[in-house]
């Protein structure tokens, strides 16, 4: 009960911040967070660097992906010391990824991808797990049982990806092929739920020149689809079926990146299908073919209150506001947009 309990009340808490997002983000004063002043000009104004809500959200949707990874791995009363470490090894090899990939990719130095990250860590991580839990075992420390971890980190994957697409709804980017332009079922699949950015700095304005027009809602599809996979990963996690909901995890999310490409306008690469298609695709069998490389260690089952507890550590939830901080000035300072400020006196205010 206190399972089903937490999943549909997290449910619906995801459920509301996405309906917000869907409905307010593609706006244009939702881009811009705030605007710092750097220098001085000629003319008398400052020019400014844009923090912006595609950084927040980011770091938003960040955050609950790693409660959730520390929820679910302190069911299972995993080594705190263990577990940072696979945490930090992994983020140092995705966040890096993010921008090389997409800039071998896309050819641009000031892109993101989480595609391109999300590969590069699927492909590593359990190999990092086995690095570890072989020097876990030199220093006769304890262990960390491999599919459990992937996949709590499959599903906070899922959470994250979900609620950060609402990052890009913000930045106008992974946007959808105009409704227009599609097929007839297409359009009467999904002309009532179309998407408008207004706005000239949005990236779908000023790369494709589809301000004002009635686009696929190919972000808040995959918010939606993910969100909900992941409870129902949540729900297998806590049921004790690690393996099921790992490999569930990657077929879903993996499976509709290389679906979801199809339906969005952005510029993604040449080819039949994208580079960012074929790591996606890669990924599911090299998923399935993981239970055959990795021997299975016994674990007590899962003990929802323990991990809510677990999290409830006043170190912990420190580190993660400054988890949140770090992502936020990671992916918030605009380097695609700038401003230009003045500033003046109310003088009847004196």
């Amino acid at each position: 009960m206190t399972n089903l309990l937490f999943i549909l009340v997290f449910g619906c808490l995801c459920g509301i911040y996405l309906i917000w997002g869907v409905l307010v983000l593609p706006q244009e004063r939702w881009q811009i967070l705030a605007t710092l002043p750097k220098h001085r000009t000629e003319g008398g104004a400052w020019d400014g660097i844009n923090l912006t809500w595609y950084g927040c959200l980011s770091a938003n949707a960040y955050l609950v992906a790693l409660a959730v990874f520390l929820i679910l791995t302190g069911t299972l009363q995993l080594p705190l010391s263990t577990m940072g470490t696979f945490i930090v090894a992994l983020l140092a090899v995705c966040i890096p990824a993010s921008r090389l990939v997409a800039r071998v990719v896309e050819k641009k130095a000031h892109t993101l991808t989480v595609g391109g990250a999300v590969f590069v860590g699927l492909i590593v991580a359990p190999w990092l797990l086995g690095a570890l839990n072989l020097l876990a075992k030199q220093t006769h420390a304890e262990v960390l049982p491999v599919y459990p971890v992937l996949a709590a980190l499959g599903i906070s994957y899922a959470f994250g990806e979900g609620l950060g697409r609402l990052a890009c709804l913000s930045f106008g980017c992974c946007y959808g092929k105009p409704i227009d332009e599609c097929s007839a079922l297409i359009q009467k699949l999904f002309a009532p739920l179309t998407i408008q950015y207004f706005g000239t700095t949005k990236k779908a304005s000023y790369a494709s020149n589809l301000e004002g027009v009635r686009v696929l809602p190919v972000q808040a599809l995959t918010a939606a689809l993910y969100v909900l996979s992941g409870l129902f990963g949540i729900a297998l996690f806590l049921s004790g079926f690690f393996i099921p909901a790992f490999v569930l995890m990657v077929i879903v999310t993996q499976g509709w990146r290389v679906l979801s490409e199809l339906l969005r306008a952005d510029y993604r690469g040449s080819g039949m299908l994208t580079a960012y298609q074929w790591m996606s695709a890669l990924a599911i069998p090299y998923a399935l073919l993981l239970p055959s490389l990795f021997s299975v260690q016994p674990v007590d089952a899962p003990n929802l209150w323990q991990g809510l507890t677990f999290l409830w550590h006043p170190g912990l939830l420190l580190t993660l506001q400054i988890f949140w901080l770090f992502i936020f000035l990671l992916t918030g300072c605009s380097a695609v947009t700038g401003a230009t400020l003045s500033f003046h006196v109310h003088h009847e205010r004196i």
